[in-house]
């Protein structure tokens, strides 16, 4: 038999606490909420309801389909797992778009001025 050797990096109620808010922050604690959560995963109402109050977190195939939903939740996840280039890799796609707007805004806005010339 093999003997315990080390200690758990995070405990289980941390990993829900931590899954409860990033959930929570991106799709609030309505009704709705739950019912996206639910077509996300596949898991029962009750599970989900779990999940947002933080007494359980998500296990195995249910966070493998909130991670492919959810960037909030998947830079949750590589944060607890101590994965920081992996979080900016992933934050990547989102800053992309968001300099995106900016870049069409500022287009719109010199184009305004060229047109009142």
């Amino acid at each position: 038999m093999f003997t315990k050797t080390g200690n758990s990096f995070l405990e289980p109620d941390q990993y829900a606490a931590r899954m409860a808010h990033a959930l929570r922050t991106e799709l609030g604690t309505t009704h709705q909420a739950t019912k996206t959560l639910m077509r996300w995963t596949n898991a029962k109402e009750r599970t989900v309801k779990n999940w947002l109050a933080g007494s359980s977190g998500p296990r195995g195939d249910h966070l493998v389909a909130l991670v492919k939903h959810s960037d909030l939740a998947l830079v949750t996840f590589l944060g607890m797992a101590d994965r920081p280039h992996a979080v900016t890799a992933a934050e990547l796609p989102l800053l992309r778009q968001k300099l995106q707007a900016a870049i069409e805004g500022i287009d719109a806005l010199l184009q305004l001025e060229v047109g009142q010339l």
